[in-house]
């Protein structure tokens, strides 16, 4: 029988490691530095051997004794750790560097091969293609176009409107089975996300998350070849193209257009370690508002228990169906505004309403916030003449009561700028710093990890290095909740 059977558990794990150690490394105490040292410590609590169980059946009862999977993902991250961006020349690592193979579980005289590591993203992978679209397909004719404004993101190309998108989606349910990168997603949320949740590092009952895309250049052009002998160069008709999940998009940051991916991350905003929930790789040309609602889709699908209590979105997140959707499903909508999409309007034919959220009177006053009606969801404004404000005195009478006029606001109205918390609100710009876990998430996988250095030529190995990289981030988050280290107690008793 072939199939992966960790007998011992993580328990072996440990002893092997202990024991490789002492045999390749007697001097360990005094010749490795304090970083090693958290490294060799993190690396031998990650218990991964629920992993072998998850990928059991992906092994044939045939053929030659595999590499456990722990083990297999373990090196992964090991080969992540220490910036290794190719299997080819991490393969050639395990065979010199000793502790990188011991780290991985191996022994340092039975490694695997680079075919190893790529069979294994195989089984990793629950499709026979390599991409999700097929390398044959007509090209798109509407591009990406640079904006007047550097610092502004490019417009959306999409050929429907997010409102509808979002009609779609909640009416096709999406089958998490037949998803590629299912496989993948099991392993990161059942060994590592959920572990998380229990060292209390991520709240999934009450889950504030913060949705951004960022670029992931994978290739200096688009390649691909005509088909057909069209004498115009224009024409409809299929191409074939080397990387068929990825095209041409705008790099706001960077002030370029770029080739690849879209990287849109649903990160934990309301965790100090900034982890990562949900990632979905995007071609590059998709809007960050089409990004959003294809994550959320997919991520409520494989995350039913997930609670979402508030999204936190920046101004390219500004459209009217996503707070709808927001207002529907009871999440609260922190997202800043973009005022090219208009910030002022009449209010009932007679109050403007800045944006801010606050009415203004006739007399051209901003009017006074004074609570808010939780169960008719409206805010309450007051005269700010009759409310005894300093500095205003007005000679309009807005109404012959001493109590002044009062407008009530309802949310329903225009949830856009009527927002819960009020947009003028220290609350709600405390609640929008948030939003920065994912700048620091995207940090991490893109400058510490160096998600873009892997040039790889399929989806596959794009979303393989991707979840290794999302499991590192976890794994760090852990060695920073632990503060022992048992295997430098160990070899500092032996000191």
């Amino acid at each position: 029988m072939c199939k992966p059977i960790n007998l011992g558990g993580h328990a072996a794990y440990q002893a092997k490691m202990i024991s490789l150690l002492k045999q390749y490394y007697p001097d360990a105490f005094t010749r490795f530095g304090p970083s090693l040292w958290a490294v060799i410590g993190k690396f031998y609590s990650m218990d991964l051997s629920k992993i072998d169980a998850i990928m059991y059946d992906r092994y044939s009862l045939f053929g030659p004794v595999p590499r456990l999977p722990s083990d297999m993902i373990r090196s992964m991250m090991v080969s992540l750790v220490m910036h290794k961006t190719s299997y080819t020349t991490w393969s050639e690592e395990l065979k010199t560097n000793h502790l990188a193979a011991i780290l991985s579980g191996f022994h340092p005289d039975d490694t695997p091969g680079v075919g190893t590591f790529y069979d294994f993203c195989d089984r990793l992978w629950i499709s026979d293609k390599e991409n999700i679209s097929n390398h044959a397909h007509p090209p798109k004719m509407k591009k990406v176009e640079k904006p007047k404004n550097p610092d502004d993101k490019a417009e959306p190309v999409e050929d429907i409107s997010v409102e509808s998108l979002i009609a779609t989606l909640e009416s096709t349910p999406l089958s998490t089975d037949q998803q590629p990168y299912s496989m993948l997603f099991r392993i990161f949320d059942e060994v590592f996300l959920q572990r998380s949740v229990r060292l209390g590092l991520i709240d999934l009952d009450n889950l504030v998350l913060s949705g951004d895309g960022t670029e992931v250049v994978t290739s200096a052009r688009h390649r691909y070849r005509k088909l057909c002998k069209c004498k115009d160069r224009n024409c409809s008709c299929n191409r074939w193209y080397s990387q068929p999940d990825t095209d041409c998009g705008y790099d706001s940051s960077r002030h370029k257009f770029y080739y690849g991916y879209d990287l849109y991350m649903m990160t934990a905003a309301n965790s100090d370690n900034d982890l990562p929930v949900f990632p979905l790789l995007n071609r590059a040309s998709m809007h960050d508002s089409f990004g959003l609602c294809y994550t959320y889709h997919a991520m409520k699908a494989f995350l039913k228990e997930a609670n979402i209590s508030e999204l936190l979105l920046d101004s390219a997140h500004d459209v009217m169906a996503i707070y709808q959707f927001c207002q529907k499903n009871s999440i609260s909508a922190i997202i800043d505004l973009n005022e090219r999409n208009g910030v002022n309007f009449k209010y009932k034919d007679t109050y403007s309403i800045g944006k801010d959220g606050i009415p203004i009177c006739q007399a051209g006053l901003k009017m006074i916030r004074d609570g808010y009606e939780k169960s008719r969801m409206r805010y309450k404004f007051r005269c700010a003449n009759a409310y005894h404000c300093d500095g205003i005195h007005c000679e309009y009478k807005c109404s012959d009561s001493p109590y002044g006029l009062v407008v009530h606001v309802a949310t329903k109205d225009n949830p856009r700028i009527f927002t819960v918390p009020a947009r003028d609100s220290k609350e709600w710009k405390i609640e929008y710093n948030k939003r920065t876990s994912s700048e620091r998430c995207n940090k991490r996988e893109k400058v510490d990890y160096l998600l873009e250095n892997g040039r790889h030529h399929s989806t596959k190995m794009w979303y393989c290095r991707l979840y290794c990289i999302m499991m590192c981030q976890h794994l760090d988050a852990w060695g920073k909740a632990q503060s022992d280290n048992p295997v430098r107690d160990i070899f500092a008793q032996a000191a």
